[in-house]
């Protein structure tokens, strides 16, 4: 939890490497496992960036998140269900579960050092 509170967002890969420089044994599928049953007790949600691997990150408020084409920085965003949002599903007569909101674009450094 403390690195995933610390990194913010971290990929299974990123967060086993870091696991393992305190723990060496631990194997990916002990890691899977922990990884599953912090989601079902909903300590920590998934992120799911279309074209890379899932990243997870501590249960927080709602909120989007913004990821940088370039770079691959994600940042979460102050967010809330709009009212058109909450109508649409409203009218589709589906119980929601989760509203994950990912929007890409360029980041601020990003910006710059295409202009140079």
């Amino acid at each position: 939890m403390e690195l995933m509170e610390h990194a913010g967002h971290i990929n299974i890969d990123e967060l086993h490497q870091a696991i393992r420089a305190k723990f060496d044994s631990i194997s990916l599928a002990t890691l899977y496992k922990n990884v599953n049953t912090m989601l079902d007790v909903s300590l920590i949600r998934e992120v799911k960036i279309p074209g890379q691997k899932t990243k997870y990150e501590i249960q927080k408020e709602t909120h989007a998140h913004i990821l940088c084409k370039s770079c691959g920085e994600l940042k979460d965003i102050e967010y809330s269900v709009c009212s058109d949002l909450e109508k649409s599903i409203r009218m589709s007569h589906y119980t929601t579960d989760d509203i994950s909101v990912v929007i890409s674009g360029t980041c601020p450094q990003c910006q710059e050092t295409s202009v140079s």
